[in-house]
Parts: structure tokens; C-alpha cells; sequence
């Protein structure tokens, strides 16, 4: 009687070893396209708030009330709008430098008269790196619906990165997407992030 129980117990112990064999690379797979699939949102999360607190100091800047002058938009210098929004990126991405920042600032000046009114913009390909002439995919601004009153300010940021674990197999939970897109075995996801605000004319 004992011999049957001792080789029934051998026999459940190699059962439970197969059944965890087996279910072990489904496991990895789950566990490894949430990893990704964190890491997506913690990127959105980043680019939003970034995108935001340079059109908020591309409005309002660090002046006092005293201050009407809208702070420069874009350069090097560490008081622009593109500059903080990169400062902003750096440390919750990786490679912040190869995003794509574009300032549309009333503090460029502006294109157009009266309601079509549209700010001026500037386009940065890295903290250091400005040019006045836009076409990095970002669209023209709109006019402000009660321009030339208001002028709509905008920070747009366009950045692509792969996911922290790379393979498709791993990108899985993040292809249903329209961000992400899967090309020669990894997945790559691009985001496009925008904010506008409304400024006075002058």
C-alpha cells in the first residue's frame, strides 16, 4: 500500500513539473508585453505633461505681473519654451534628444491679419538645435476663433522609440495601437503630442 502512494506522489510531482514547463513561456509573454505595455502609458504620460508646461511658460513665462512680454519660444538659451519642454523629457525618456519640439509662439509674431491670424512657429530637432523654418510633420495652427484678439499658442512633440524589451512577440499588447506599428521583427511607436492656449493679441 505504501509502495502504490509513494509512486502516485512520484507520479504528481512530474506532472506538476511538465505543467509548469509548459506554461512558463505563456507566463514570460504576458509578463513581458505588460512591461512594454507600462512602459507606453509612462512615455504618453511624459510627453503630455512636457508638451504642457511649455505652452503654459510659452503663455506665461516666469515674469511678474508687471511683465506683458511672452518669453522667447525657441533657442538654446535655457528661457525658452522648447528648452524646458526638453528639460522637462530628460531623466522619463530615453534619448529626450531625439524628439521633435515645435513652438508656435504670438511671441514669434504672427501670420495673416485679422480672423486668420495664425502665430508664428519654430522648430527644434534637439535642446541645442533650432531653426526658424517649421516641417517636421507638425500641422500649421489653427487661427483662435476670435482672432485677432486671441492668438492660439502651441507646443507640439513628436517622438519615436522602441519598447524597453524589443521583439514583436513582446510588442504584442501594444500593435492593436495606432501609435505602434511592427516592421522587421521589433515594434516601433510613435507619439504625437500637442497642446494649445489661447493668448491676447496685441
Amino acid at each position: 500500500m505504501n509502495i502504490r502512494k509513494t509512486a502516485w506522489r512520484r507520479g504528481q510531482t512530474g506532472q506538476s513539473l511538465v505543467e509548469t514547463v509548459l506554461m512558463l513561456p505563456l507566463l514570460l509573454l504576458v509578463l513581458l508585453n505588460a512591461v512594454n505595455f507600462a512602459y507606453f502609458y509612462l512615455v504618453a504620460l511624459n510627453l503630455t505633461a512636457a508638451s504642457r508646461t511649455g505652452a503654459l511658460y510659452a503663455m506665461i513665462g516666469s515674469s511678474t505681473p508687471a511683465g506683458t512680454a511672452l518669453p522667447p519660444a525657441a533657442g538654446t538659451s535655457s528661457l525658452t519654451a522648447s528648452y524646458l519642454t526638453y528639460q522637462d523629457m530628460t531623466g522619463a525618456l530615453n534619448a529626450p534628444g531625439s524628439a521633435t519640439v515645435q513652438v508656435c509662439s504670438a511671441g514669434l509674431g504672427v501670420n495673416g491679419t485679422g480672423s486668420s491670424q495664425t502665430a508664428k512657429c519654430e522648430t527644434c530637432t534637439s535642446s541645442t538645435t533650432c531653426g526658424a523654418t517649421p516641417g517636421t510633420g507638425s500641422p500649421a495652427p489653427d487661427a483662435d476663433p476670435e482672432a485677432p484678439t486671441f492668438v492660439l499658442n502651441r507646443v507640439d512633440v513628436i517622438y519615436t522609440f522602441t519598447p524597453i524589451i524589443p521583439g514583436t512577440p513582446f510588442g504584442l499588447a501594444l500593435l492593436p495601437l495606432s501609435a505602434c506599428t511592427a516592421s522587421g521583427g521589433s515594434v516601433t511607436c510613435t507619439f504625437h503630442r500637442q497642446v494649445s492656449m489661447r493668448a491676447m493679441g496685441s
